[in-house]
């Protein structure tokens, strides 16, 4: 572990050589002023973050926040991340109908924010390490903010995720490599259809699954557990989805990161030794890569091979199956016959893909499986949200089951998959409680 920790903690610090610099005394730059090459802008009042010019390599220049107290060099946002300056004589400032802008010498605009329309705007680096725009005599009123436009870096009160009235989507997509802060191939994505859950991509291709949020954490995500300081929050509304995190700690500094290799990592910053430790990465089992064992397989790093088959179905490959590749998955032993089916439960479950799901935030889990039984192209339900105090909700799948994954006992959740009667017997391996056929209550187990 320690060597992957080191491995990976190499690609996301950079230390860099600064030229020398002038740190503005204060974090707000009116229309009329503006920062070059050799000035700073510092938040306020604990002077968190710093906002300037930097070069990764000494000959391509981008516009900036990193942190300030922190003494080795770490980037949390890039303006100009695809149009690199190729000098040091630039300049930030306000351009035209309250926009702000990077220009190069000869007033070459290279990156720009959105037109805020302000009539007296101001720029700002706040504590958070979120550059905003804002009128000057309205301190909360953002016309304009980095937190809206991630690069591969989230940081505490920031969105990742959708607003919908607004068509913006958050999301975080790594560097191309640890001194090239360009758009890299890797992306951080949520996904709000069905029951929202948050994808890592390479290009277009899916590598990793955060699974969907149960009101703890999310499903693919077993250890993630609030730390002291440290709290994290999904919201899914109508128009609004998204992922955030925050500190209640103020010595407490963690980041979480999409990295140029492929990793999405939480760091912790740890003074006493003065390094990013890692806290938490992904993926980081074979199992964690989506849909290691096709459809309707469960992949287990506990058993070997790693990849089983649902009760009920066998492999559809079994030649490749048995050569540990179970990419095409597999298939039913019986058919179905629709209200007539039963429903195998699996506990301690990821559970599946679930961005075409049904959900109903208020149904009961008898209601779930009832709606279940009677239509035909429903393949597995299970619980919305689980809590310590109970379970609530329903969320129904239809289709192949993908990218489930089997954790050890007092993780995951549980599902109900549908299989046909015969294949189910009663009272010998799961008894009457694990039996869902519309007559049998089930009764779900607390996590």
């Amino acid at each position: 572990m320690r060597d992957i920790t080191n491995k990976l903690h190499c690609f996301n610090i950079l230390c860099l050589t600064f030229f020398p610099t002038i740190a503005f005394s204060v974090d707000t730059l009116t229309s009329t002023q503006s920062l070059t090459n050799i000035q700073t802008l510092v938040s306020s009042p604990a002077q968190l973050f710093e906002l300037g010019f930097f070069t990764p390599d000494n000959s391509r220049w981008y516009f900036g926040i990193w942190y300030k107290k922190i003494p080795v060099s770490t980037f949390v946002w890039v303006a100009n991340r695809d149009q690199p300056l190729s000098n040091p004589s630039n300049t930030f400032k306000f351009g035209d109908q309250g926009s702000i802008v990077v220009v190069n010498e000869s007033g070459t605009i290279f990156w720009s924010s959105n037109q805020t329309q302000g009539v007296n705007p101001v720029v700002q680096l706040l504590d958070t390490g979120n550059l905003v725009v804002r009128e000057e005599s309205n301190a909360d009123n953002y016309l304009w903010q980095s937190f809206d436009y991630p690069t591969d870096t989230l940081l505490p009160g920031m969105k990742l995720g959708w607003d919908l009235d607004a068509n913006m989507d958050r999301y975080l997509t790594s560097w191309k490599n640890p001194n090239d802060p360009s758009t890299g191939a890797f992306s951080f994505q949520l996904d709000f259809h069905g029951f929202p859950e948050i994808f890592l991509w390479r290009n277009q291709e899916r590598v990793y699954r955060s699974g969907p949020w149960n009101g703890l954490r999310f499903s693919g995500t077993p250890e993630m557990e609030p730390l002291d300081g440290l709290s994290f929050e999904f919201a899914n509304y109508q128009h609004k989805v998204y992922y955030s995190f925050s500190e209640t700690n103020a010595s407490l500094f963690s980041r979480l990161i999409m990295n140029s290799t492929g990793y999405l990592q939480r760091f912790v910053w740890i003074e006493s030794s003065q390094v990013w430790n890692l806290f938490w990465y992904a993926p980081k089992d074979p199992c964690d890569y989506y849909n290691s064992c096709g459809p309707y397989g469960m992949c287990d790093t506990n058993a070997s091979p790693i990849c089983k088959c649902v009760k009920g179905f066998v492999p559809k490959n079994l030649q490749a199956w048995n050569m540990r590749d179970g990419a095409d998955g597999c298939v039913r032993n019986t058919s179905l016959a629709c209200e007539k089916d039963k429903f195998l439960p699996l506990n301690n479950m990821k559970l599946p893909d679930s961005t075409t799901a049904f959900v109903n935030k208020s149904m009961s889990l008898t209601e779930c499986q009832e709606m279940c039984l009677k239509n035909c192209s429903y393949t597995a339900y299970a619980n919305y949200q689980i809590t310590g105090q109970g379970v609530g909700g329903c969320v129904i799948w239809t289709g192949e089951l993908l990218d489930m994954r089997v954790y050890a006992e007092g993780s995951g959740q549980d599902i109900y998959v549908r299989l046909a009667a015969s294949e189910i017997v009663l009272h010998e391996s799961f008894g009457d409680k694990g039996v869902c056929d519309g007559s049998t209550p089930v009764v779900p187990v607390k996590v």
